[in-house]
């Protein structure tokens, strides 16, 4: 019996369980589906609410980066706004020092013009004065012409007096050489001797023309060079140069053929005993320079030449051109001219 009703109880409890089973599966099923459209729609919502908050982060980001540029561009315009009012500080510092500047070249202007005004009026008034002074030093210049005019042509007149009472001593000393020289048979200087005194006549008409065509240019020309002799200081024109560098030259020239006359009759040198060295007169008419003078500068060419002629030489001159002519250099050092303007 006991086990009959174990037994209906198992039935029992089996067909519930197949009933409770069989009920059970469906609602399972159910929640299952349930659960999983509940975790589709979390995961939605948290997919969402990640891009809700990506699109959040990426909005803060855009607007902190726009409130970063906001205050960049603030903080740009107040640098702008600061650099432009130093800019307009240091404007209105460079107008005023510009105003300062100007005021001061005004000044300065004005000053230039009131001492230009001061420095031209004295140059006004020592110009006056300078020219007061050269009207004065013209009337004493003039003056002193005049008065070194009149002394230069008296002086003129005794050259002209004492060398016209010295030629016929002149020709007197010419006869009696050339008669010694024919007794010494020293026949090339006696060649020498007659050639220099016709050579010597030609040279005074020449000298004649010349001094008639310069005669009033030379009164009127100022002494522009000095020259020193025996301690001496002395003053002439240009036409008083020309002679005495004549004198040095025809000195040599006629020194040279002398020494050579002198070789070739073999005959010992001595360029004083020579009559063109104690004459010293060839080429000199009484015009421009002392006699004394040119006597002094011929004889300072004449023994040079006299030297190169009798040793057949040319350490003080050269030949050219059919004549006789001292070194450029040996004149200079001769004469020593110094110009006196």
């Amino acid at each position: 019996m006991r086990v009959n009703i174990l037994n209906r109880v198992v039935v029992s409890l089996v067909i519930s369980g197949a009933l409770l089973m069989g009920t059970s599966i469906p609602t399972n099923a159910q929640e299952n589906q349930d659960k999983q459209q509940r975790k589709q729609q979390r995961k939605a919502e948290q997919q969402q609410n990640e891009q809700q908050q990506a699109a959040q982060k990426q909005t803060n980001k855009q607007q902190r980066k726009q409130q970063a540029q906001a205050e960049q561009q603030q903080q740009s315009q107040q640098q702008s706004q600061a650099a432009q009012k130093q800019a307009n500080k240091q404007q209105r510092q460079q107008q005023t020092q510009a105003d300062q500047q100007r005021a001061q070249a005004e000044q300065q202007r004005q000053q230039s013009q009131a001492a230009q005004k001061q420095a031209n009026k004295q140059q006004r008034q020592q110009q006056s004065q300078v020219d007061q002074q050269r009207q004065q030093h013209s009337q004493v210049d003039q003056q002193r012409s005049s008065n070194d005019r009149q002394q230069r042509v008296q002086q003129q007149q005794q050259r002209e007096t004492q060398y016209r009472q010295q030629l016929e001593e002149q020709q007197r000393v010419t006869q009696q050489r050339t008669a010694l020289l024919q007794q010494q048979r020293r026949m090339a200087q006696y060649r020498y001797q007659q050639q220099y005194w016709l050579r010597l006549q030609q040279i005074r008409i020449q000298n004649a023309r010349s001094y008639n065509y310069n005669r009033n240019s030379y009164f009127y020309a100022a002494p522009n060079y000095r020259y020193s002799r025996g301690g001496s200081y002395y003053e002439t024109n240009q036409y008083g140069a020309n002679l005495l560098r004549q004198a040095v030259n025809y000195g040599y020239e006629q020194g040279f053929r002398s020494g050579q006359a002198d070789r070739q009759d073999r005959w010992q040198s001595s360029y004083e005993d020579s009559y063109a060295y104690q004459d010293a007169n060839y080429g000199y008419s009484g015009y421009y320079v002392d006699q004394s003078d040119y006597n002094y500068y011929f004889r300072e060419g004449f023994r040079r030449g006299y030297e190169d002629g009798y040793d057949s030489r040319n350490q003080y001159g050269r030949y050219s051109n059919g004549r006789y002519s001292i070194l450029g250099a040996v004149l200079s050092a001769i004469l020593n001219l110094q110009s006196l303007r």
